[in-house]
């Protein structure tokens, strides 16, 4: 009987539906379907609907699950805009992804978790179930491991934090590091001494914190020692006390560099460790500190690791289906080819 139910559940959702939707403010019905009804249009190709204006109203056609999925979508952001989210077309695929993992979801939990401010007013804010967890992470334990696939926002996100922390003085410096590692091409014979060959490596540090504070103040702020931007080898010896510390591309760390790093935190400071582990640059013999950081240190107490998936990923569309495709081709290449039975009937490898 309850698989009866369940079947009959599931046919109406494949069945032809429509849902009408009518909102009470003219101001926030307009912002929420967008200029000349661009948020409309992304919703309905992210779920495959169809949508039809009726002065506040809203028809939306299509089949039943998408259907209830899109309304969904757009009371919870009608909601949010009444509460004072301002709506990117973008946050739709964003709101999707939630729902459609979890259809209980309360979107307000997420987007309206303001991690900082920019100097253009721009409010940073999780945009997934997963970046919210790994925010939650770093509020509330000493160390906390961000990761996933590129494009996350692990590495945008920390930093984002870190600023937060400094401009509400919580620590006195914030301190961004990653290790030195070329990506497969060889950059030895770069000019200058030692730091200017390493700053093409800590480029994207430079770039969010720019996109946070504005370039002046975070030149500034590197200037007078208060941000400090530095290569793995650089942290060696010392002890990072009263900081918030970013270890970036950890995935390209040894053993050696990971327990270095995890061991120069001293007191009231907070460490955020990101990475790739589809992306190593090591050489094939060596064995990533992230890795081994991840197998070993998962019990204990006041650190967390927070995993990210291509269904985190807030850049172009096109890259969460990139680093699908390349994902379904490493677990192809993982699975083993299968044992054939030779003609005496004995089992042959295969060559």
């Amino acid at each position: 009987m309850a698989s009866q139910r369940k079947n009959s559940k599931d046919s109406s959702a494949l069945q032809p539906a429509s849902r009408d939707l009518d909102f009470a403010d003219n101001d926030l019905t307009a912002i929420l379907f967008g200029e000349l009804n661009k948020n409309l249009q992304t919703l309905e190709q992210c779920c495959g609907v169809t949508v039809h204006v009726r002065g506040n109203g809203a028809r939306i056609t299509g089949l039943g699950h998408e259907v209830e999925l899109a309304a969904e979508l757009l009371e919870q952001f009608y909601g949010l805009i009444r509460k004072g989210l301002k709506l990117f077309s973008s946050d739709f695929a964003f709101g999707l992804r939630v729902l459609e993992s979890n259809p209980q979801a309360r979107l307000d939990k997420i987007f309206l978790d303001k991690v900082f401010i920019t100097t253009q007013n721009r409010i940073i804010s999780p945009k997934t179930g997963n970046q919210k967890n790994y925010i939650d992470a770093i509020r509330n334990n000493d160390i906390a491991f961000g990761i996933g696939p590129a494009g996350t926002g692990k590495t945008y996100l920390a930093v984002a934090m870190a600023v937060s922390a400094l401009t509400n003085n919580k620590v006195r410096t914030i301190i961004l590091t990653r290790p030195a590692v070329e990506a497969g091409e060889k950059l030895g014979f770069l000019p200058g001494d030692l730091a200017q060959k390493v700053n093409p490596y800590l480029r994207p540090l430079y770039d969010a914190l720019s996109d946070m504070l504005g370039p002046e103040k975070s030149a500034a702020l590197i200037e007078q020692g208060i941000i400090e931007i530095a290569p793995l080898a650089f942290m060696r010896g010392r002890t990072l006390s009263n900081a918030f510390i970013i270890l970036d591309e950890a995935q390209n760390t040894t053993r050696e560099q990971m327990k270095m790093f995890l061991t120069r935190i001293g007191f009231d400071s907070q460490a955020v460790i990101t990475g790739d582990i589809t992306q190593v640059d090591l050489p094939v013999p060596r064995m990533s500190g992230l890795l081994e950081a991840r197998n070993i240190l998962q019990s204990l107490e006041g650190i967390a690791f927070c995993p990210f998936t291509q269904a985190d990923v807030v850049r172009h569309p096109l890259v969460q289906k990139i680093i699908t495709a390349y994902e379904r081709k490493q677990e192809e290449d993982e699975i083993p080819a299968r044992p054939r039975p030779s003609s005496a009937g004995k089992t042959t490898q295969p060559t």
